[in-house]
């Protein structure tokens, strides 16, 4: 066991990693082949803060869906973002 309380909880510090996403089979997801992510998933992929993220799931220019109280970014409209931003 670790002397961590974020590790101890199952909550990842900041700036740790993105564990691998598993199938079924356990087989490892490619994050460009997930449907969705996690707010705090889009924060470690793209390098912004959670600040920016909701700026931008307001102003419409990411497309999220809230499954209960959980709410999850849909990673086509991560990875179209970032191809705009790049295009730009």
């Amino acid at each position: 066991m670790t002397d961590d309380p974020l590790q101890q909880s199952g909550q990842r510090s900041p700036g740790s990693p993105l564990p691998p996403a598993n199938d079924r089979d356990g087989r490892v997801v490619p994050f460009r082949e997930r449907l969705s992510c996690t707010v705090d998933e889009a924060c470690v992929v793209t390098g912004l803060g959670r600040t920016k993220l909701y700026e931008l799931i307001g102003s419409g220019q990411l497309i999220t869906t809230t499954i209960g109280r959980r709410r999850l970014v849909i990673v086509r409209s991560l990875l179209d973002l970032v191809d705009r931003t790049i295009s730009a």
